[in-house]
């Protein structure tokens, strides 16, 4: 399980870096957030159908306890994807910040 979580993120970075060449940082950034959105709408759909299912079993309880396992694996599976994102937001902003702050200064400072 944990080999194919990296294999998937090693996957996922290796797209990740190809696609900012194409979109500009904050697009691109968006654009994955937005994915991981539709994906965790997808396993909490999921999650609901399997939920609603199990009220039709006799062993309700537990059928509820498996689909809530499912779902926390599911979502666990896209938290680094977010963590990657969130760092990447981080990097982005600090170089816009020190842009920001480099056109700000006087190029000819004069010594008091």
């Amino acid at each position: 399980m944990k080999r194919l979580a990296l294999a998937g993120l090693a996957a996922l970075t290796t797209s990740w870096l190809g696609a900012q060449s194409l979109l500009g940082e904050p697009e691109f950034i968006r654009a994955e957030r937005q994915e991981i959105t539709v994906q965790r709408e997808s396993v909490m759909a999921v999650y609901q159908q399997e939920a609603k299912a199990c009220w039709q079993k006799f062993a309700v309880n537990a059928c509820l306890s498996e689909a809530r396992s499912k779902r926390r694996i599911a979502l666990e599976l896209l938290r680094p994807q977010d963590l990657i994102l969130n760092e990447q937001e981080r990097h982005w902003r600090t170089e816009q910040r020190n842009l920001r702050l480099e056109g700000k200064q006087p190029e000819n400072r004069s010594t008091p």
